[in-house]
């Protein structure tokens, strides 16, 4: 993951943590599992969550705690991201912005505690707005088990699968239901997303880094630069067209994120060679809920 503005590039990587990091109190930016939702209302329904293409319902990618504390509605700011990860679809992708103000309903004025919290095996499927969450992928839930009406769900894929991996049984004690989520197979494996900034490299890196891409620049004919250049694909053209009319900062997701979400298998998994999330360049708000906005995919090279 990478962010880019005029002062500074920063650079995200995934890393193990503490499942207490990951909550929504702790603010996370982080890869996989369920959202850690930031604002508690007016989340992205089931319509907005399934993939454009298959119908599906998408799975959670990341997201990313990008605060604005200048700004007085947006000193909390979240991005997330979906996108569908059934085969033989694969292809689509959905970004949410979310932005509270300091003052808000969900949490506290004061910064979160950074000593870890009692740890507990149950899934938290309920939000302190009262929005119930789907037991498989942690979206908004607003269907129930006709049988138990406790357990919620985004849509009947999800229903039938829970029902197959153990609700079958477990609606008996419905009452238990938040200790008996199985693992669905259905989520992206969970890190955190550390983020350092490109001044933070040691200078022996940078230097060479520099060295290395002045000297390869300088060893390349005028002729092979004035061939490049008119070889640029009409897909670059349209980007850097597309770039140079809108004046937002994108975020940046990297191929290399693939493999940390095992998404290992050619043409039956999600596949990237990059991924830019624009969002709205003055972060306009909605009170409380989850603006959409803009993500481009870069295909691998070679791909159709």
């Amino acid at each position: 993951m990478a962010a880019v503005n005029a002062e500074v590039t920063e650079l995200g990587f995934a890393e193990a943590a503490p499942a207490w990091r990951l909550r929504s109190e702790q603010f996370p930016s982080k890869v996989g599992g369920r959202p850690a939702w930031l604002g508690a209302a007016g989340l992205p329904g089931p319509a907005e969550l399934a993939c454009a293409l298959c119908g599906r319902p998408m799975a959670f990618v990341l997201q990313l705690y990008a605060p604005l504390p200048a700004r007085a509605d947006a000193f909390h700011r979240g991005l997330f991201l979906f996108c569908c990860r059934a085969p033989p679809c694969c292809g689509g992708l959905r970004v949410f912005r979310n932005q509270l103000p300091r003052k808000n309903d969900f949490y506290s004025y004061e910064p979160p505690s950074e000593h870890p919290s009692p740890e507990t095996e149950s899934v938290c499927l309920q939000l302190k707005s009262g929005a119930h969450l789907c037991r498989v992928c942690g979206c908004l839930g607003p269907k129930t088990c006709s049988r138990c009406h406790k357990a919620h769900y985004c849509s009947k894929d999800h229903q039938t699968l829970d029902w197959r991996l153990g609700h079958k049984q477990a609606c008996a004690h419905s009452g238990h239901l938040d200790n008996t989520v199985p693992d669905h197979n259905f989520l992206f494996p969970e890190y955190e997303i550390v983020i350092e900034t490109e001044d933070e490299m040691t200078p022996e890196v940078a230097e060479q880094d520099e060295s290395e891409i002045v000297e390869s620049m300088g060893e390349a004919p005028e002729e092979e630069l004035d061939s490049m250049a008119k070889h640029e694909s009409r897909e670059d053209r349209m980007f850097q067209k597309f770039k140079a009319k809108i004046a937002l900062e994108p975020e940046q997701v990297m191929p290399q994120l693939l493999s940390y979400l095992k998404a290992d298998r050619l043409g039956r998994s999600v596949d990237w060679g990059v991924l830019a999330v624009f969002t709205c360049a003055e972060s306009c708000g909605r009170g409380t809920g989850y603006t959409e906005e803009f993500v481009w995919k870069q295909d691998v090279a070679g791909t159709p």
